[in-house]
């Protein structure tokens, strides 16, 4: 398949001599052909354009969870991979949040195999914990050599010391990456949203965010003293933003996500008991936002995730105390990353992170396999179902004001296109 991009707006920092620069793009089979001001497409070509039409490399989330196996209701893995492609995703990786959960080679074989063909690449993220209990460790190398990218007990942190510092310096022979969350849940207790204002005037029980900065500090002090690599999802305090960046100061190899929605929205959004607001790590306060912000500018936090995970509806039209955490993310994500930074920053983050988690990096040059995002970064709009491809509709998003919509991706020698 030949295709050429007409007249785009190249977002590409690492290519200074075509960055925000408008360009043709010559793609054949798969791979980028010719980059020029001006390509007269052959007749065998199919020619895209778009008013304010814009490029960039492929963009990748670090954490997206979908159903299958054990809840297709939700998303089965080809419509999940779909949505990615629709909402600019070129790669994923995909959180251990299936029934059974991923812990063993084969599921992750499993995984892989059900991927097949999709424009968008899942790398899926194996089970820390033999059925994410906790209690004793999976399969890690077997999973490492199936096509695992690091292991993760999700949304739950690892609350028995010694299991971390086992798991790391175990990863560390095949160079894995362990994931933690960081919540301790001796402190949580029974908290639901962020502790402050918000939850004393609500009557809801709160979350310190001196779960999260327990948790973290926790963490560090093993991986100083085992090596590794860890991975902190989603963090959501100004405190984990400076422990974070103190580690980082010494050296560790340690790296973090914020969800995109811990950027935008604060807990004062929680007034009218709206359950689509109720995510986990929660809500926090315009302080810790602005820290989150900053420490994405500085480069202490690493990735910004959409920490997309749909749910069936009778799992949040249910009272708040009884409802489940979660939003789904993946077509909401830029358009919202768009509001809070400049056009630049949006796209280097979405664009970075692959070699992290030794996966192929991929590049906006002639010569390399087309891996791209189409987007038009001005497009304001009022986010509603019809933005929406995923098959639950759980978003926090419905109703906001987001800037930038996407209009497709190319990779994997095929294309999907929103116009």
């Amino acid at each position: 398949m030949n295709i050429l991009l007409k007249s785009v707006k190249i977002v590409n920092a690492s290519t200074k001599d075509i960055h925000l620069k408008k360009r043709d793009i010559l793609i054949k089979n798969g791979v980028i052909d010719k980059i020029a001001q001006t390509i007269d497409p052959s007749t065998k070509t199919k020619v895209i354009s778009h008013k304010n039409l814009h490029v960039s490399v492929g963009w990748f989330d670090t954490g997206v969870s979908f159903g299958e196996p054990g809840y297709e209701e939700r998303e089965t893995i080809k419509n999940g991979l779909q949505v990615a492609a629709k909402s600019g995703f070129t790669d994923v990786l995909l959180n251990p949040t299936s029934y059974p959960v991923p812990d063993s080679s084969s599921d992750i074989i499993f995984l892989r195999n059900a991927a097949k063909g999709a424009l968008t690449r899942l790398h899926p993220i194996g089970s820390l914990t033999v059925k994410g209990e906790g209690e004793s460790l999976a399969e890690m190398y077997d999973m490492k050599n199936a096509g695992a990218v690091g292991f993760y007990d999700y949304k739950v942190a690892v609350h028995n010391s010694n299991l971390l510092k086992i798991a790391l310096q175990y990863a560390d022979n095949f160079e894995g990456t362990v994931f933690s969350f960081p919540l301790d849940k001796n402190i949580t207790g029974k908290g639901i949203v962020n502790e402050g204002v918000v939850s004393t005037k609500l009557g809801l029980k709160g979350i310190p965010a001196l779960a999260e900065d327990i948790q973290v500090a926790r963490d560090l002090n093993i991986l100083e003293y085992t090596g590794g690599k860890l991975h902190i999802p989603t963090i959501s305090s100004a405190k984990s933003v400076k422990l974070i960046a103190d580690a980082k100061k010494k050296g560790l190899q340690v790296t973090c996500s914020v969800a995109v929605h811990n950027l935008v929205l604060e807990d004062h959004v929680l007034e009218n008991f709206d359950t689509s607001y109720k995510v986990l790590p929660p809500l926090r306060t315009g302080s810790d936002t602005k820290e989150l912000i900053k420490g994405l500018t500085n480069g202490t936090i690493d990735f910004v995730t959409s920490d997309h995970r749909p749910l069936n509806i009778e799992l949040k039209q249910v009272e708040f105390d009884n409802a489940e955490y979660g939003t789904i993310g993946l077509e909401s994500m830029f358009g919202a990353l768009n509001t809070v930074l400049d056009l630049e920053k949006t796209i280097a983050l979405l664009t970075k992170g692959r070699s992290s988690f030794d996966l192929e990096e991929s590049f906006l040059k002639e010569g390399e396999k087309a891996s791209l995002t189409l987007f038009d970064p001005s497009a304001e709009y009022q986010f509603s179902e019809d933005d929406i491809s995923s098959t639950s509709k759980n978003s926090l998003f419905l109703g906001r004001s987001l800037k930038g919509k996407v209009l497709g991706s190319l990779a994997n020698n095929s294309a999907v296109l929103n116009f």
